[in-house]
């Protein structure tokens, strides 16, 4: 039985392109829509990747980069950037994430007095981010070369840090080298920009 008791009640052309209409602007929105969430998803999946495998973050452990990062402050590494003298770098040692800084690269010679002053290639070296030198666990002969593909590293805060000046630690090779610390993310109420040489 029809629904239409009238000629009256059948819609017009005008009224059956109408409710076309709305119903194809939907389908349409929808697949927009759909398409556009699908690509927001992608977009933050290939920004997340990028920044997991050239930005990692890592937690500080430890107290020898005191006082530029502390126990529990959360750093970005650059994983792209290559460490130059004056770098703080995430490096392994011993299936262990450490900060320490680049003193020296190949080829540098570095000196070091009872003191703990630094010499690198015959000059003083300027460590404006030292509050306390120290000797600290030497037993390196010094003067000491560089070799290639290797950075001598020591941590800040020279009287706890274990670093190139023990040979059980030695200098670390680039293989080890995670990235050069470049921003850090926490605790929000300290400076962040690390990268730039102290």
């Amino acid at each position: 039985m029809s629904k239409f008791t009238s000629l009256d009640d059948i819609p017009s052309a005008k009224e059956i392109r109408s409710v076309l209409n709305r119903k194809r602007y939907r389908r349409l929105f929808a697949a927009t829509f759909g398409n556009t969430v699908a690509a927001v998803a992608v977009a933050a999946a290939v920004v997340v990747l990028i920044a997991w495998l050239a930005f990692p973050l890592v937690r500080v452990t430890g107290t020898s980069m005191e006082p530029l990062v502390s126990n529990g402050h959360i750093v970005v590494c650059n994983k792209l950037a290559t460490a130059e003298r004056g770098d703080v770098i995430a490096m392994y040692y011993n299936k262990k994430l450490l900060l320490k800084r680049v003193i020296a690269v190949p080829g540098d010679v570095v000196e070091l007095d009872e003191n703990g002053f630094v010499t690198l290639n015959g000059e003083p070296l300027s460590e404006p981010y030292i509050d306390k030198y120290s000797f600290g666990e030497c037993d390196v002969e010094f003067p000491y070369t560089v070799k290639e593909n290797r950075c001598f590293v020591m941590g800040d805060n020279r009287e706890v840090s274990i670093d190139s000046r023990s040979s059980v630690f030695g200098c670390v090779s680039d293989e080890n080298v995670l990235g050069v610390v470049w921003l850090r993310i926490y605790p929000f109420d300290l400076p962040h920009l690390l990268g730039e040489k102290q």
